[in-house]
């Protein structure tokens, strides 16, 4: 993957200055750079970057290193796509179109518009009541307010949302069994599918399902380093259709890969996504139990973006966090972001609700706690720029106590 800069004048894409190496020789890459290019629907897009290395070796030095070689990464095809001819239809279903059509002629026009009238009317005894409390909430998690708002049914979706964490959770150490990728080429890939959250304005659930989704179909499929970042890209094209209300064209996601791909590979790798997925796309996920936990005991603002930041840094390591359930994962979030805010950990009305005890979260929160110390040394610093915008306040500039009291 590589990072390109603003384009030239003349239409050229011009080098961004060599990001600096690590001492083990990993290429690191830095934030988005400014682009207004008009793409083909009407956005400014930026080129971000594209994966580069050697498809069959591994660098000498440690696996987990990338090479710097540039190579054209589609030149080799990662494993085999197979795709279902579309069914024809059948005949019976154009009658059964023209007797609804023919059937919807025959209606009174007058009294349908009547109707309409009295359904739109909401000032003329209307028994359905507009609730605007929720217009105050943060954009991102409108839709999410309201569903967890509903205390009726709060507990019941909780109980859900742990049986089905448990279905939909990827194999915690998969990548021992990868032959050609490691975890910090896994980290570089959710590192810049952060990027591309940020410069889409993709909702925080979309990056959380489409690093999900990069996780199951990994622990199912065996792939070449070269087709990491279209496996990526698929994942955040399929979340971004599922969560979006205006997903991104498929030509913005060829387009932020540098054209790395092309749009019918990107397509097929897709198709092949949903079906080693199976077509299951409603798992579970931090951000939701998160959600959760912060209506059943509210906390302030400051908090709740320090614990959100908190969870969006477990996306970045594979190990240790995939071996905890995504549950326990935002109660860890929640219990560093309180203590670190508030100087306290688990309330009690979480511990009843959720049936997790503190010494339960204790082994995920000292981890968390880890990864939250070396954000400011890691060189993939996404998470923490996005972090330090002022609608965030700046929480990623937070730091955490040094020594945790929890013995």
């Amino acid at each position: 993957m590589r990072r390109t800069g603003e384009k030239s004048r003349a239409g050229r894409r011009e080098p961004c200055p060599a990001a600096p190496r690590s001492s083990g020789g990993r290429a690191v890459l830095g934030v988005l750079a400014e682009n207004g290019q008009q793409r083909p629907g009407g956005q400014g897009a930026t080129v971000i970057r594209r994966f580069s290395g050697s498809e069959n070796t591994i660098p000498s030095s440690g696996k987990d290193e990338l090479p710097n070689r540039m190579v054209n990464a589609a030149s080799k095809q990662g494993f085999a796509i197979y795709v279902d001819e579309p069914e024809q239809k059948e005949n019976h279903s154009c009658q059964v179109a023209e007797e609804l059509e023919s059937s919807l002629c025959e209606l009174d026009t007058s009294a349908m518009t009547s109707s309409i009238q009295l359904l739109l009317d909401l000032s003329t005894g209307s028994p359905m009541i507009v609730d605007t409390s929720f217009q105050s909430q943060p954009e991102d998690h409108m839709g999410d307010a309201i569903t967890l708002t509903v205390g009726e049914y709060a507990e019941d979706i909780h109980q859900y949302l742990r049986e089905a964490e448990v279905r939909f959770r990827p194999k915690p150490y998969y990548m021992r069994k990868q032959p050609d990728i490691t975890t910090g080429m896994r980290a570089i890939l959710v590192d810049w599918l952060v990027e591309v959250g940020e410069e889409y304005k993709l909702r925080t659930e979309t990056l959380y399902l489409a690093v999900n989704f990069l996780d199951r179909f990994l622990s199912c499929m065996s792939v070449l380093r070269g087709k990491l970042q279209l496996v990526g890209t698929a994942a955040i094209l399929l979340a971004a259709k599922y969560e979006e209300i205006y997903p991104p064209e498929v030509d913005e996601f060829v387009y932020i890969t540098d054209d790395t791909y092309t749009k019918r590979q990107l397509l097929r790798m897709e198709h092949l996504l949903l079906k080693v997925l199976a077509f299951d796309l409603t798992a579970p996920t931090i951000n939701q139990f998160l959600l959760q936990y912060i209506q059943r005991h509210g906390v302030c603002i400051r908090t709740e973006n320090f614990a959100r930041y908190l969870a969006e840094l477990s996306l970045l390591e594979a190990d240790p966090f995939l071996k905890y359930l995504p549950s326990q994962t935002a109660a860890a979030a929640y219990c560093l972001a309180n203590y670190t805010v508030n100087r306290s950990f688990w309330p009690e009305t979480l511990a009843a609700f959720t049936g997790y005890s503190l010494s339960e979260i204790v082994p995920c929160l000292t981890d968390l706690h880890k990864a939250c110390l070396d954000a400011p040394h890691c060189q993939l610093q996404a998470i923490k720029e996005k972090y330090k915008h002022s609608k965030y306040l700046q929480v990623s500039l937070l730091e955490p106590p040094a020594v945790l009291p929890l013995q």
